[in-house]
């Protein structure tokens, strides 16, 4: 329990790009040892990713909307899972060093969806496409919108690659160029995807810099689900303390745990300081 809680505590340390980056590796790597124990107990495994992996039928998103989230998390390959969280290691230390962390969630998670309607609509439009339902995983539409977003909102802003500066309007410029003919020699969904990713964090920087948010709405919607939770999970520890109040009112100060509740009720649990959450940890033992 005890090293269980070391690695929660250095978990929320992590700014949130390095928090993404773990969950995507994390879930890069756990399909291969539930395929590992389903082997050893001989049992038959359905394709149990097909619950999490976005598919080309856009009746899909009807019966799964999920999906429109999930496929970032996952990536068939270990090459594609390096590339991808290698340029969101770089470009959000750009882009934090600018926004605060809400505006990188909004900005991820919605070219993640903006990716995938580029990817279901495809399938729907274009006459290459038609008769093929193939499926599609990977965090690129995400990335590829936190990279364009920097590139657009500091375009002329240098780093450094190998022997020389490059400036970032030129990276980005370059990288849709590259989707943009590849798309007929293969992962053509994919790439269409990138580009939907990448429309998204040209519009939101563009938004950002004429002093206007699109995020804000889809802001609300993923605030009220975190506090929603952060509620709930808040009620059991109240529980937990007022049963056991006797025993715990020399170690704990009632007044002070009423605080951090009414805190998260207002500002979410991602507004508590560690030292608050270690007090809200240690009064629900």
């Amino acid at each position: 329990m005890k090293n269980w809680n070391i690695l929660l505590s250095k978990y929320n340390n992590l700014v949130i790009s390095e928090k993404l980056i773990l969950v995507n590796i994390l879930c890069f790597f756990i399909p291969f040892f539930i395929n590992t124990l389903f082997f050893l107990f001989n049992i038959e495994s359905e394709n149990y990713i097909s619950f999490v992996e976005l598919s080309s039928d856009i009746s899909s998103i009807f019966y799964k909307p999920w999906t429109l989230i999930t496929y970032s998390f996952f990536h068939t390959r270990l090459s594609h899972l390096f590339w991808n969280m290698l340029i969101l290691y770089y470009s959000s230390s750009i882009f934090l060093n600018l926004f605060k962390k809400d505006t990188f969630i909004n900005v991820y998670f919605m070219g993640v969806i903006f990716g995938g309607l580029f990817f279901e609509i495809s399938y729907l439009v274009f006459p290459v496409f038609q008769g093929s339902f193939p499926v599609m995983i990977g965090a690129s539409a995400g990335v590829m919108s936190i990279l364009i977003f920097v590139c657009t909102y500091s375009p002329n802003n240098e780093i450094r690659l190998l022997f020389f500066n490059i400036k970032l309007k030129y990276i980005g410029i370059a990288l849709i160029a590259v989707d943009l003919v590849m798309i007929p020699y293969g992962n053509s969904g994919g790439r269409i995807s990138h580009l939907g990713g990448a429309f998204l964090g040209y519009l939101y920087a563009k938004s950002i810099s004429n002093g206007r948010d699109i995020g804000t709405k889809f802001q609300n919607i993923w605030k009220y689900f975190i506090n929603f939770f952060s509620n709930s999970k808040l009620n059991i520890v109240h529980e937990k303390k007022s049963d056991n109040v006797d025993s715990k009112v020399d170690n704990y100060n009632q007044n002070e745990i009423d605080k951090i509740l009414d805190k998260i009720s207002k500002s979410g649990y991602d507004s508590l300081t560690n030292k608050e959450k270690e007090t809200l940890f240690n009064a629900g033992k």
